[in-house]
């Protein structure tokens, strides 16, 4: 694929879903900081764009079935699919999750204090989540379906929720990022004990869901969801 630095790594994954796994192998935020260029998202990654461009240019080894399909679904679909498979797997590790971290600092905390700022962390992002989640099913996602189905302006704009569940996006990167940063890149110990290691493969799994899921919303939801809302407006006669 031929590439530009400047494009954005949102952009990228859209039209390239393959890059998805180059950029999880570097630790290049797709989702929360889909808008960066690829030379600042490298930057803030202390990864050579270099060495990212011709990872991007070797052989695909990664699809994403449904990528596109996503672009053109109904948005309610999309919506009902990111709550069953995102949502639900949130909710399914969350606990089990956060049990294992206060295992794991019971046991290993004095020699490795950063445990105890890993658990406290997950412990905010996964209630954040919890609450986040909770106003995308019983508000936004809702929102979305309704103006979809009916083709008519809604009495609240989608745009202010949007804007809100992505600011929540922003901070769940955040932690996760930091959370990372303190796993050492999840690459435990050399004394790490079994529920040690399975803690950081778990928090690795989670904060890559995470980045699908977030990718799903930010990059193609969200955008088809105020594009529709801005074409209803304009069929309306509505400035937006």
């Amino acid at each position: 694929m031929q590439l530009d630095p400047q494009t954005s790594v949102g952009q990228i994954v859209l039209d390239y879903p393959q890059a998805v796994r180059a950029f999880e192998s570097f630790g290049i935020d797709y989702c929360c900081g889909g808008k960066r260029p690829l030379a600042e998202a490298c930057r803030v990654a202390n990864v050579s764009v270099e060495l990212v461009l011709d990872r991007l240019d070797g052989p695909a080894t990664e699809t994403r079935v449904g990528e596109d399909y996503w672009k053109s679904a109904p948005l309610i679909e999309l919506a009902d699919h990111i709550v069953s498979r995102h949502h639900g797997y949130v909710r399914q590790e969350s606990q089990m999750l956060k049990d294992l971290a206060a295992k794991v600092v019971a046991r290993h905390g004095t020699r490795h204090p950063e445990l105890a700022r890993i658990a406290h962390l997950f412990d905010t992002v996964a209630d954040d989540l919890a609450s986040h989640m909770l106003k995308e099913e019983q508000v936004l996602f809702p929102m979305i379906g309704r103006m979809e189905e009916s083709s008519q302006n809604l009495p609240c704009s989608v745009q202010f929720p949007i804007r809100q569940m992505m600011v929540e996006h922003d901070a769940a990167g955040e932690s996760t990022s930091a959370i990372r940063a303190l796993a050492s890149g999840y690459h435990p110990p050399a004394d790490a004990c079994a529920s040690f290691r399975a803690l950081y493969q778990g928090l690795e799994e989670f904060e890559k869901d995470l980045h699908r899921h977030v990718h799903l919303e930010n990059n193609i939801l969200f955008p088809r969801a105020m594009q529709m809302e801005q074409r209803v407006r304009e069929n309306a006669g509505v400035r937006a």
